[in-house]
């Protein structure tokens, strides 16, 4: 992921509000960020510290500028272990939760959303880097491990492109 600053974080959100972005909160030490960080995340997600079930999480485009949405968490949680739709890690160490986005446009202007099931602190871009359960010997690890991440990207970019009414 290329770097980003608090400007361009802010005016990338497509789904909030001028007041909703200039009141939320953005990750802590972000200028404190190295090319390796950086380098390790296929998209910056983060929850607000000052709103309990607010969240935020900026989407590079495969082509295209990032695209910035606000995320509300369901008030319920899933009855039984539900699986992240981004990272697909059947091993997760972290809950899945429920987050609704508006959508843009015409579509959200009349109340319309969309929802997704998403690892609750974000950890998707960790642990598709984490290496699979290996199937059988001779299995290419780093193999799969760059195909997860190049799934994350895919499915991640379908997420913003839904949200944008662009399929």
């Amino acid at each position: 992921m290329l770097p980003l600053t608090e400007s361009s974080i802010r005016s990338s959100f497509v789904n909030a509000s001028r007041k909703e972005v200039k009141d939320m909160s953005v990750p802590d030490g972000l200028d404190e960020y190295g090319d390796a960080a950086w380098d390790a995340l296929d998209f910056l997600g983060w929850r607000d510290a000052k709103f309990a079930r607010r969240a935020y999480v900026v989407l590079p485009r495969i082509e295209g500028e990032p695209v910035g949405v606000a995320l509300r968490q369901a008030e319920g949680s899933p009855r039984s272990r539900a699986m992240c739709n981004w990272c697909r890690d059947v091993r997760l160490p972290n809950e899945v939760v429920f987050w609704s986005a508006k959508r843009t446009g015409a579509a959200g202007r009349r109340g319309g959303t969309i929802g997704i099931l998403i690892c609750q602190d974000f950890q998707c871009c960790r642990n598709v880097r984490n290496d699979p359960p290996k199937p059988y010997d001779g299995y290419d690890m780093a193999a799969a491990r760059e195909r997860r991440i190049d799934d994350l990207r895919m499915r991640v970019d379908d997420f913003a492109a839904d949200l944008l009414g662009e399929r």
